[in-house]
């Protein structure tokens, strides 16, 4: 259901070329004190080409304190708990992970490579060695009237695994992704933009009932409304603005966020 990386083949950057860009870095009077490992789940990567990687960030820039990496559920299951604490100890401090939606027939529908349980058990390997996360997902993921169950089992899975933060993108209809063939062949029913409101009113609900501080962002960037606030702090001002977005987008006919062309999104 997503067509980013649509034109792009899998590759891997060489390790002399890495530490090439290290060392420019560095010549060029560069000392970062945090550093992302960019395109593509990283983190995922042998761990043995991580380590490589890691012990020459650390040789170059030894005040660096924090790397962070986007990763999947998949590629922290496939890693030992060695390997994980190995991996914190070279500096790997918070990963960016696509959770999606909260319900497991979901998941497997839109290819997924994990179920809801493998998440939690991912997640809580990570937290208990002192991993953050960041969770991206999806309001509409689900379809045509499923936006309120997605929102009580999204918050149902946070109030367990505790993200630092949730990133939250009114799922986009790309032309180009065969999920837009399932819609045409009736396997998938859509949510409107007024349904993928109401959805996140109901976990932002959901999600400040916790004593846990969760800086929460959500675009829905079809109609050009952004929800931004820390929870449960902000609760009431971010409730206040959906509900008047929901008031209004009540009196209007149907809106879908769908797109066409040659245009990439990471939104879907």
């Amino acid at each position: 259901f997503c067509n980013l990386f649509k034109s792009l083949k899998y590759r891997e950057i060489q390790i002399e070329q890495i530490e090439n860009e290290l060392l420019r870095v560095k010549n060029l009077g560069g000392l970062p004190k945090k550093i992302f490992l960019g395109d593509g789940s990283a983190f995922d990567s042998d761990i043995s080409r991580l380590i490589t990687v890691l012990s020459l960030i650390k040789t170059y820039f030894p005040n660096c304190k924090e790397i962070n990496t986007d990763a999947t559920i998949l590629g922290i299951l496939k890693k030992s708990d060695e390997e994980l604490k190995l991996l914190y100890n070279l500096g790997v401090r918070h990963l960016y992970i696509g959770i999606e939606t909260g319900l497991d027939d979901v998941l497997k529908f839109m290819k997924k490579d994990h179920n809801i349980k493998e998440a939690e058990d991912a997640l809580e390997r990570i937290r208990r060695i002192g991993y953050f996360f960041d969770a991206h997902i999806m309001s509409g993921i689900a379809g045509k009237g499923r936006g309120i169950e997605n929102a009580h089992a999204l918050a149902k899975f946070f109030n367990k695994t505790h993200p630092s933060r949730i990133i939250n993108f009114s799922m986009f209809l790309h032309e180009e992704v065969p999920l837009f063939n399932d819609i045409k062949n009736k396997k998938y029913t859509p949510a409107d933009e007024l349904s993928n409101l109401k959805e996140e009113e109901c976990l932002v609900e959901e999600l400040s009932s916790t004593k846990q501080n969760i800086e929460y962002e959500s675009f829905h960037d079809y109609i050009e409304f952004r929800v931004r606030g820390k929870l449960p702090k902000d609760k009431d001002i971010m409730l206040e603005s959906l509900k008047q977005k929901i008031l209004f987008y009540s009196q209007k006919e149907p809106i879908y966020a769908i797109a066409s062309g040659e245009r990439s999104t990471d939104t879907l």
